[in-house]
């Protein structure tokens, strides 16, 4: 839920590169400490809220990832993980946050044809997100939508992975409030009226494009 305190963990490492990433420090160019998952755990408790969202970069990469949503879970805290979908894993969490690469988020083919290739391959397993989707205690599935071909492609997803319209968020593309107001006027209304859910991106509306948000 919006506003929910929550602390995030951001794992470092991406198998994708789509072209709007909002966290090269964690794809492009993966940074960040090493932690034991002791330290993590202690780290949240003395922080203080009881939601965790484990996030990357793609946290289901690491090998530890298993092992750190498990000790989390363990800990008592409310986890969501947020995930591409594209690694199957049994990975314990209270809310899986499913968002699938649509068509168009490959990085440009003439800078990056390597990644451009393996992005393609690689974003939409629907075999693995269905069995991601089967083991969670709850799950949403969300887009990112540029246009009205790519909100035509995710519904097609969303009937594919078999997922109704209250499991379904809508997020705009766009770093800048121009860019929120204009694609709002048209992607709620037409979110809206099949039932699925509009999810503004509050972090810019907030912050500003910034890291850290």
């Amino acid at each position: 839920m919006v506003g929910t305190e929550s602390f995030f963990i951001r794992t470092s490492g991406c198998n994708l590169r789509c072209w709007f990433c909002d966290t090269p420090y964690a794809s492009w160019h993966p940074e960040g400490q090493v932690m034991a998952i002791d330290a993590l755990v202690d780290r949240v408790h003395g922080e203080g809220p009881s939601h965790v969202v484990l996030t990357g970069g793609e946290p289901l990469l690491p090998a530890a990832a298993v092992n750190l949503s498990q000790a989390l879970m363990d800990a008592g805290f409310h986890l969501t993980i947020e995930t591409a979908g594209t690694i199957d894993k049994p990975i314990a969490c209270d809310l899986l946050s499913l968002s699938p690469k649509l068509g168009g988020s490959a990085p440009d083919p003439g800078e990056h044809p390597r990644w451009n290739r393996l992005h393609e391959e690689r974003r939409l397993p629907l075999e693995t997100m269905q069995r991601l989707i089967h083991a969670a205690r709850d799950f949403q599935v969300k887009f990112v939508v540029n246009d009205q071909r790519q909100f035509d492609e995710a519904a097609e997803i969303a009937e594919a992975l078999d997922v109704k319209g209250g499991n379904v968020f809508i997020m705009p593309q766009g770093t800048t409030l121009v860019e929120l107001d204009r694609a709002e006027s048209w992607l709620r209304p037409l979110t809206e009226s099949v039932g699925y859910h509009y999810c503004d991106r509050m972090q810019i509306r907030w912050y500003g494009n910034r890291r850290g948000t």
